[in-house]
């Protein structure tokens, strides 16, 4: 995610996320308070997986602190502390995320059976989460929100024999997108998920459970998911670029973002299929493209405010690819013609992501 303070970081963009947090955080406590009441540990351990660097990081150790304050208020039981993980990968802005944590403040309990906060400490973990990050069964609660639809690498053997790209002018799966390509999205999706639940229950205690959010789509049909629209959407303005002179054709030909908006089904049966965890819930719910809108009907109030709220949204979170394939020259050029395009596409149609959240538990 782009780092910093100023207008285009993730840091002063990051509502989408927020919005994905308020709306699954029953989920979040729920986990919790069955986890705590459970286990009851002396010291509760929690990693919270591509932590980013806003403010939504602290939405979610308020919400944990607050949730462990109202068992303890119901319990008399206030003996408990906290140990916070916070992880991403190395090149996070760490620095700001932690100048943001230096103005949390824990929240006033007052009343006849006020509780103070429990201890808390808070600690960063630079690494890739398809790694192993922790002691064995060390871990009681992982979190992840808006993670774990990016994959763990680029995709490879997109090149034929011939030296031609096999996705051709697409950096993700279009409706011109080989089954063969298709394919090798998934099967990167399906080792690198795979892999994340097998490195997550070796870490995991006995009992404890993960709540994991991230984009998918809203049925079975692989070239109709919402992360198709938006992305090409992206590929068109980098077309546009090439037509300018300011991009290598080949350039463009050979970039593909390493994403995957999987279905319900598809996660389904990857979990049943590890035999590792018991899944509490799995559902879906959509928001609007626009962070700022929230509205529910089917009209867009203002094409140029939302094209310019939602670039602003996707800016921070694919600058790192583009800036590393393309160079740093055209982003601002890259943004502009994205932005228009943006504007058109909800001339026609108001999208919006589907997200996946689901609670998992291990036994």
């Amino acid at each position: 995610m782009a780092d910093g303070e100023g207008e285009w970081s993730y840091s002063k963009n990051s509502r989408r996320p927020e919005i994905y947090f308020r709306e699954t955080k029953p989920v979040v406590e729920n986990a919790i308070k069955e986890v705590y009441t459970t286990l009851l540990p002396k010291t509760m351990i929690i990693g919270d997986l591509a932590c980013a660097a806003g403010p939504n990081t602290l939405l979610f150790m308020s919400s944990v602190i607050s949730t462990i304050v109202e068992h303890c208020k119901s319990s008399r039981d206030d003996s408990v502390e906290l140990q916070f993980f916070l992880n991403d990968l190395p090149g996070n802005d760490f620095n700001e995320l932690f100048r943001l944590i230096e103005k949390f403040r824990r929240p006033n309990i007052t009343g006849e059976r006020a509780h103070l906060p429990p201890f808390y400490y808070i600690q960063g973990l630079p690494e890739s989460y398809y790694n192993r990050l922790f002691p064995r069964e060390s871990v009681h609660i992982f979190h992840s929100s808006y993670g774990l639809h990016w994959r763990s690498q680029e995709l490879e053997g997109l090149e034929s024999w011939r030296k031609t790209y096999l996705n051709e002018d697409n950096i993700y799966i279009t409706k011109t997108t080989t089954p063969f390509v298709v394919k090798q999205f998934q099967k990167l999706f399906y080792k690198d998920f795979s892999l994340f639940l097998k490195l997550r229950h070796e870490e995991l205690v006995h009992g404890g459970q993960m709540v994991l959010i991230f984009n998918g789509r809203k049925d079975e049909d692989v070239y109709n998911g919402d992360l198709n629209k938006l992305f090409a959407l992206v590929a068109i303005a980098l077309k546009s670029l090439v037509l300018k002179g300011l991009v290598d054709k080949e350039k463009l030909q050979s970039f593909n973002l390493p994403v995957y908006g999987p279905s319900v089904g598809e996660v389904k049966e990857l979990v049943m299929q590890s035999h590792l965890f018991n899944m509490n819930l799995i559902k879906q719910f959509e928001t609007n493209w626009d962070p700022f809108d929230d509205s529910e009907g089917d009209d867009v109030e203002d094409n140029a405010c939302s094209s310019m709220n939602i670039a602003k949204f996707i800016r921070p979170a694919l600058k790192s690819l583009i800036v590393r394939h393309f160079g740093e020259t055209i982003i601002d050029a890259w943004f502009t013609e994205f932005k228009s395009l943006v504007a058109e596409h909800l001339e026609k149609e108001k999208t919006k992501f589907t997200i996946i959240v689901m609670s998992l538990k291990k036994e």
